[in-house]
């Protein structure tokens, strides 16, 4: 690639304004959109598809399969398969379509051969994974390009596409300028229609805000939950941020919406659902679940929340 040809790429990829439809900033006509009317509209219903990206539909709650994941294994992949398997199905079930998977948790076989073994179509459930650049975390030293690592992905998933690929646990402000190679190269993978979205999972206030900043990014996933637990800042400045990025039409996945498991009393746990469930801006919400009782609860928690708000929106219309 020419000297040139790079630097208008990486100018472009630090959101400077070159990425355009209809002459437009990508950013100014997702804002647009986002603001001529709801992007979810309500419902009641806890798995409730939503248009998380203009390209990728899900359900408002996602099944995280990397609990307490490295070194491609994860909770999921290391208590007995069959009661995993059964965990992904009873996920399916009960509506839940988002499986949040990663390199770091070596979960694409498992997640794709249980629903595929079930007779469950490719495209009646999204595949979300991350590539990992860091060092450590995964057996090998490379890191290759993305096309590279997506390709595999595709190979492992048996799929002809991905719905979201993300770079995996940005934390610095100017991780746009580090991992630009990849976000050139997962942006042409978007165009070879080999992903339908890509993003970042996000684990410092920082990388998010540098991602609300560019026009590049489709979707993020950000830490947050009412107690604090395995995030950045107070729930307040969370909110603030995920409404910032919703304004830009920005799709935004929360996860450690329970604490990663730290949330041992139940109160909290729907104090933080219910907290969580409240926010439009908030498009799907991905927890990872080790039992069938886990989900049970969660669902139940959303359930009662949607009901709550529709009691509310009637009697304040009365």
């Amino acid at each position: 690639m020419d000297m040139k040809r790079r630097q208008f790429l990486r100018t472009s990829l630090a959101g400077l304004g070159s990425a355009a439809v209809a002459g437009a900033p990508l950013s100014k006509v997702r804002a647009e959109e986002a603001a001529k009317a709801p992007k979810n509209p309500f419902s009641t219903d806890p798995c409730a598809t939503v248009q998380l990206t203009p390209e990728v539909k899900t359900s408002r709650i996602g099944f995280g399969t990397g609990m307490i994941g490295h070194n491609r294994s994860s909770t999921l992949t290391r208590m007995d398969r069959k009661k995993a398997t059964e965990l992904i199905l009873y996920g399916y079930e009960r509506g839940i379509r988002y499986f949040d998977c990663a390199d770091l948790y070596g979960t694409h076989q498992l997640v794709t051969e249980t629903l595929a073994a079930a007779g469950i179509a490719r495209d009646a459930f999204q595949i979300g994974t991350k590539i990992w650049p860091h060092n450590g975390g995964i057996p090998e030293k490379e890191r290759p390009r993305a096309d590279v690592v997506v390709k595999r992905f595709l190979q492992e998933t048996k799929s002809d596409y991905l719905d979201l690929v993300q770079i995996h646990c940005m934390m610095t402000p100017n991780w746009n300028e580090q991992y630009a190679q990849y976000m050139e190269d997962l942006e042409a993978l978007k165009k070879e229609g080999l992903i339908r979205a890509h993003g970042i999972s996000s684990h410092s206030n920082a990388a998010t805000k540098k991602a609300i900043e560019l026009d590049w990014t489709d979707a993020i996933h950000v830490r947050m939950n009412t107690s604090g637990a395995r995030m950045e800042g107070t729930f307040e400045e969370n909110v603030a941020l995920v409404n910032a990025a919703a304004e830009k039409g920005i799709g935004i996945i929360c996860m450690k919406v329970v604490g990663e498991g730290t949330m041992k009393k139940i109160e909290d746990r729907q104090r933080s659902v219910d907290a969580i469930t409240r926010l439009s801006a908030v498009d799907t919400m991905i927890v990872g679940f080790n039992e069938k009782h886990e989900i049970d609860e969660f669902i139940d928690n959303v359930s009662a929340t949607l009901k709550a708000m529709e009691a509310e929106q009637a009697a304040a219309k009365a």
